[in-house]
């Protein structure tokens, strides 16, 4: 039994020299953030293909249970739609090997416009994917979130391969009006979904956007904690990023909330104790 957490990204301007050492190299900073969190969205990889040189990095500086959400290529899901990119996801999985079971999932997430007439486009896309990996689907067209009709179809079609519906939850967001530079971008670009808790398989997957005000952060994801808490009862192994309009907090928002579950859940293990933001092998001095 485990929770994974993580966050959007595993560096970011506002972490240096708080969470994350700030004299750090490249290269070393996802081996700090991992001292933080257990898992990380790969989101960047939805923009460019990185090099398998860059991945093998990735691999090295994280221990083999750390987990990599990671997003299919742009090309891929909202240029051609899923359709006629089985070269292109052979090419994007071979890059990705040296993570071996680092992957948690190839993430699928479809474009806002993707709607339930395209599931038969989903249905023959998952089907053509190779074995061995676990993959999850987000969904952002309303209709499948407000008719049962539709949203029983993308079940039965992520059913098929064993595949899990990843929720964008950002009800809380949206549930007043933005109050800072970060939340009226996060207002303009985030997907307006309900809250979806279902989960479809044993790894199920949630993102969770708060507000700056991290008290009002906290007060939404209650209901999280409650589902999280019981899908590992019932013996599940779920992962959940927390995400705010800044990010600023995320690394220790997610760890609150793990220690939030794990109040609930006891048998939980403890997540490890972060790296010291300053190398013990440095000298120390009175002055």
């Amino acid at each position: 039994m485990r929770l994974h957490v993580g966050c959007a990204m595993w560096t970011h301007a506002r972490w240096r020299g708080r969470f994350l050492p700030g004299h750090l190299d490249q290269g070393d900073r996802l081996r700090a953030y991992a001292s933080w969190c257990d898992a990380v969205e790969g989101n960047t990889t939805f923009y460019a293909t990185p090099s398998r040189a860059a991945v093998e990095s990735w691999a090295a500086q994280t221990d083999p249970g750390f987990r990599f959400v990671i997003k299919l290529p742009k090309p891929i899901t909202h240029e051609r739609r899923l359709r006629g990119a089985e070269a292109d996801v052979a090419a994007f999985l071979d890059v990705m090997e040296p993570l071996g079971p680092r992957v948690h999932a190839f993430w699928i997430q479809l474009p806002g416009s993707f709607s339930p007439a395209e599931l038969g486009a989903l249905a023959a896309f998952l089907r053509a994917l190779p074995g061995g990996h676990r993959y999850a689907v987000e969904v952002r067209h309303r209709a499948f979130f407000e008719d049962e009709r539709s949203a029983r179809l993308l079940e039965r079609v992520l059913a098929t391969v064993s595949a899990e519906w990843v929720p964008f939850d950002t009800t809380v967001m949206f549930a007043s009006p933005p109050t800072s530079d970060a939340e009226r971008d996060a207002w303009t670009k985030k997907p307006r979904v309900p809250r979806r808790t279902r989960a479809l398989t044993a790894h199920p997957i949630v993102r969770y956007l708060g507000r700056d005000d991290e008290e009002r952060t906290v007060e939404g994801w209650r209901p999280w904690v409650e589902t999280v808490a019981e899908w590992l009862r019932e013996g599940r192994s779920p992962t959940v990023f927390v995400h705010t309009p800044d990010n600023a907090e995320a690394p220790r928002l997610a760890r609150r909330f793990h220690d939030e579950v794990r109040a609930r859940v006891p048998a939980l293990a403890p997540l490890p104790e972060p790296m010291p933001l300053e190398s013990p092998d440095e000298p120390l001095t009175l002055f």
